[in-house]
C-alpha cells in the first residue's frame, strides 16, 4: 500500500510541477488565469485519472466481481469540464476578445494532467516544454513580424454634408489602410449618414495618425475606430 501511495504522490507532484510552469508564464504576463489556476487544473486532472489507475484500491472490499473502468471516458469528462473553465477566462471588450490563449493553455494543462495521472512522465516533460515554447517563443515571433490589424471604422456626417465615398476612401488609404468592406447607414430619422467599414493595416501607428486626421476634419460629426474580431 505504501508503494501505491508513493505512486500517487509522484503522479500529483509531476502534475503540480508541469502545471505550475505553464501557470507561471501566464502570471508573468498578467493573464487572468495564472499560476494557481493552471496548477490546480493540472493536479485535478491527474487526480481524476488516478481513480481509473488505482480503481482496485479505491473500491477494495466493495465489489463482488471484476470491474473494468475505461480511462478514456474519464479523460473525456475532464476535457468537457475544462471547456466551462476556459470559457470563463475569455472576455469580450466591445468588439475585441481577450483570453483565448489563456483558455487554450488551460486546455493543454488539463491534457498534461491526464498524462501525469496515467504515468506518462516522458510525454509530460515533452508536452510541457512544447507548451512553454509555444507561449514564449511564438510571442517573440509575433512581435517581430508585420501582422495585419483589422478594425471596425464608422464615420458619421450630417446628411447634407456627407463626404463623398471616394474622398473618404482616399483619406483612409493615404494613412496606410486598406478598406476591406463598406456599408452605409442612415440614422436619426435621416439626420445623419454613416459609413461603416472594416479596414486593415500592418502598422499600429497608422491608427493614431488616422484618428488625428479625422478629428481635424470639420465635416465629421463623430467617428469610431475599434478592433475587429473573427
Amino acid at each position: 500500500m505504501n508503494s501505491g501511495i508513493m505512486g500517487i504522490v509522484t503522479h500529483l507532484v509531476v502534475a503540480v510541477f508541469a502545471g505550475g510552469l505553464i501557470g507561471l508564464e501566464r502570471s508573468y504576463f498578467g493573464r487572468p488565469a495564472g499560476l494557481r489556476t493552471h496548477t490546480l487544473v493540472c493536479m485535478a486532472s491527474s487526480l481524476l485519472m488516478l481513480v481509473t489507475i488505482y480503481h482496485r484500491e479505491w473500491f477494495a472490499g466493495t465489489l463482488n466481481g471484476p470491474v473494468t473502468i475505461d480511462p478514456t471516458r474519464m479523460a473525456q469528462g475532464i476535457m468537457t469540464g475544462i471547456g466551462f473553465l476556459g470559457a470563463g477566462v475569455i472576455m469580450k471588450e466591445r468588439l475585441s476578445v481577450r483570453g483565448l490563449t489563456t483558455a487554450a493553455s488551460i486546455w493543454i494543462t488539463a491534457a498534461i494532467g491526464i498524462l501525469a495521472g496515467v504515468g506518462m512522465y516522458a510525454t509530460v516533460a515533452i508536452v510541457t516544454a512544447l507548451t512553454l515554447g509555444t507561449l514564449t517563443l511564438y510571442r517573440i515571433i509575433e512581435r517581430n513580424i508585420s501582422l495585419l490589424t483589422y478594425l471596425h471604422h464608422t464615420t458619421r456626417f450630417l446628411r447634407e454634408k456627407t463626404m463623398p465615398e471616394a474622398e473618404l476612401r482616399e483619406l483612409i488609404t493615404s494613412h496606410g489602410f486598406t478598406v476591406v468592406d463598406m456599408g452605409y447607414t442612415l440614422t436619426n430619422e435621416g439626420k445623419y449618414f454613416e459609413y461603416n467599414m472594416i479596414i486593415c493595416t500592418r502598422r499600429e501607428s497608422n491608427i493614431q495618425r488616422l484618428a488625428k486626421a479625422l478629428t481635424q476634419n470639420d465635416t465629421i460629426v463623430e467617428f469610431r475606430i475599434s478592433p475587429a474580431t473573427g
